[in-house]
């Protein structure tokens, strides 16, 4: 689910770098009000967007597509607002090594994927200790689920709005709709995932939790 070069008109990618650009620079100062030394999360920030990077290569075969692991939900709750730059640098990397997306549609693809996480760190931060139990789980889930399916649902609207007059609209979005479908199974993937990992730490090490979520 990334968008490659030559697809979007100029004006939308520079659209793209200017609002992952100030959602960086708005996130950054979130991160300093949350931690009083943003130097200390860089390990935990490094392991994560190593993660994010090496999700892209894990690919689950659909009948009519294939897909890849996003782990949004997993890098809102464990990173707070560090999440957008993981995703920045994450899609960074994936275009330059392994062409997924590209580098003059850098920008809209971190807007795809980091808005998610940013909310999905928000919920995180605002609603954990207020759940217990299967309320924990059930929050786990939408973060991991919703992610992705507004993740899908941000890459759909900005590709029909910076479709080229040349291309087959209609063509296009009844690909789209395919898109859409195959990533159904991913999000319900994702939500259980993102559920028995919060739960694993609650567990084993709930320090890791409190850090972003009190």
């Amino acid at each position: 689910m990334h968008i490659p070069d030559g697809l979007m008109p100029p004006l939308l990618c520079g659209v793209g770098y200017a609002g992952t650009g100030g959602l960086l620079w708005w996130s950054f100062r979130q991160l300093q009000r949350q931690q009083p030394d943003p130097l200390a999360t860089v390990p935990r920030l490094a392991l994560l967007t190593a993660g994010f990077f090496a999700a892209s290569a894990v690919y689950i075969p659909l009948p009519f597509a294939s897909v890849h692991l996003l782990l949004l939900g997993s890098l809102g709750a464990l990173l707070g607002y560090g999440a957008m730059m993981a995703v920045v640098v994450g899609l960074f990397l994936q275009a330059v090594m392994f062409g997924h997306g590209g580098l003059t549609t850098l920008g809209l693809n971190a807007l795809i994927m980091g808005v998610p996480a940013l909310l999905a760190a928000g919920l995180f931060h605002g609603l954990w200790h207020r759940c217990r139990g299967w309320g924990r789980s059930l929050l786990g889930f939408s973060l991991g689920c919703g992610s992705v399916l507004l993740a899908v649902s941000c890459f759909s609207g900005i590709v029909i709005l910076g479709l080229p007059p040349t291309m087959d609209r209609q063509r296009e979005i009844t690909a789209i709709w395919v898109i859409i479908a195959s990533h159904v199974p991913l999000a319900l993937l994702e939500g259980v995932f993102t559920a028995a990992l919060l739960n694993f730490l609650e567990r084993v090490k709930p320090q890791i939790l409190n850090n972003w979520s009190s």
